[in-house]
C-alpha cells in the first residue's frame, strides 16, 4: 500500500509524521499551495502546533492576513531543513525544507526539533474560512527553491492509501457553530488507520441524471477516498494506491460530481443539499479514530445537536 514518492513524484510523509494529528487534508484549501496535493493540513488534539518533521529551524517569517473579525492580524511562516534521517525515512535521496505555517513561532533559527516537538501555539489565521478548525499547514520545497513564495512546493503523499468508507448520506448533528454542523458519521472502523468518505466511479460515464452507470454489475465501483471543499473551492482529489488511479468520473451519493485525472479532481456543476436545503457544501479530510464525522458548510444554518441529516447531491 505504499504510495510512490521521490524526486519528479513528491515527498511521501513517514506514518510517524503523521502518528500526533488526528485528521488530515491534502485539497481542502482555495489556495494554490494545495493545487496538486502540493501541500497538507494537519489537525491536532489540541492548539499546540506541533511539528511533523525533524531537523533544524532555518528561518521564522511574520506576514499579515486578511483582517477578519474573527482571525488574528499576522500569520508565521517557520522554515526547517529536514535531517538526513528524516529524509531517509521519507524515501528522498536529496535534502528538503519544511514549510510549516499557522503557527506563532516558539522556536528560533537553529533549534533543533523533532517529529511531535512544539513549534508553537497555532493561530486562527485571516486566510481561513470561518468554517475551518486551526491546523498545521506543510509543504516542502527543495532547499535552491523559492522558501517565501506561498506556490511552488513539492507533492505530498500518504504513506499508505487511506480506507474509504461508504456513507448514506445521513447522520445525526454532533457539533455546530455559525458556519458549520458535524454529523456522526460515518463511524471509523477504529483500527486506528486514516480513513475517508468513498469516492466512486464508472466505466460507462453518466446518465441524462448525472448518475454513474456500468453496462454490467454495480452502478459504482471505489476508487479512493475524497478530499476537499466540495464544491465551494474549484476542486478536490481522489486519495488511492499510487497508479490505482487514471482518469474518468467522480460520483459520491449516486451522483457524478467532477472528473479526475490522476489523483486531482474538477468538481462539476451541483449543489448540495441538507434535509432539503441549499448548503455551501461539504468539508471533506481523512480521520484516524472515532467518528469520520462529515462536516457541513451551512453559514446562517438553523440545525440543532440531536438533530437527523440527510444530505443529497442535485446536479446542475
Amino acid at each position: 500500500m505504499t504510495v510512490e514518492s521521490g524526486w519528479g513524484r513528491g515527498v511521501t510523509l513517514p506514518a510517524e509524521s503523521l502518528d500526533p494529528f488526528r485528521r488530515l487534508s491534502l485539497y481542502n484549501s482555495p489556495y494554490p499551495a494545495h493545487d496538486e496535493g502540493c501541500a497538507i493540513d494537519l489537525y491536532p488534539d489540541s492548539n499546540d502546533g506541533i511539528s511533523p518533521v525533524s531537523g533544524v529551524v532555518r528561518a521564522t517569517r511574520t506576514v499579515r492576513t486578511p483582517q477578519k473579525s474573527y482571525a488574528v492580524e499576522h500569520d508565521h511562516l517557520v522554515l526547517v531543513d529536514c535531517d538526513a534521517a528524516w529524509c531517509a525515512s521519507a524515501g528522498l535521496d536529496a535534502p528538503v525544507v519544511a514549510r510549516v505555517l499557522h503557527i506563532e513561532p516558539g522556536v528560533e533559527p537553529g533549534d533543533r526539533v523533532a517529529v511531535g516537538d512544539s513549534l508553537g501555539e497555532m493561530v486562527r489565521s485571516g486566510f481561513f474560512a470561518p468554517w475551518v478548525d486551526n491546523h498545521v499547514h506543510l509543504g516542502f520545497r527543495k532547499a535552491d527553491q523559492n522558501l517565501q513564495r506561498a506556490s511552488g512546493s513539492l507533492p505530498v503523499s500518504l504513506p499508505s492509501a487511506p480506507t474509504p468508507l461508504a456513507w448514506d448520506g445521513r447522520g445525526t448533528v454532533v457539533e455546530t457553530g455559525e458556519t458549520f454542523v458535524v454529523l456522526d458519521r460515518p463511524l471509523h472502523p477504529g483500527d486506528g488507520d486514516w480513513c475517508g468518505l468513498a469516492a466512486c466511479g464508472g466505466s460507462d460515464g453518466a446518465g441524462d441524471d448525472g448518475k454513474v452507470r456500468r453496462a454490467d454489475g454495480p452502478a459504482e465501483s471505489v476508487v479512493g477516498v475524497l478530499d476537499g471543499g466540495m464544491p465551494h473551492y474549484d476542486g478536490g482529489g481522489v486519495l488511492a494506491e499510487s497508479g490505482a488511479i487514471d482518469s474518468g468520473p467522480v460520483s459520491f451519493l449516486g451522483q457524478v460530481v467532477g472528473e479526475r485525472r490522476s489523483r486531482d479532481v474538477s468538481w462539476r456543476p451541483f449543489g448540495v443539499r441538507a434535509n432539503g436545503s441549499a448548503v455551501t457544501g461539504l468539508s471533506l479530510f481523512c480521520a484516524r479514530a472515532g467518528p469520520v464525522g462529515v462536516k457541513i458548510v451551512c453559514p446562517g444554518h438553523e440545525f440543532e445537536r440531536g438533530e437527523r441529516v440527510t444530505v443529497t447531491i442535485a446536479p446542475e
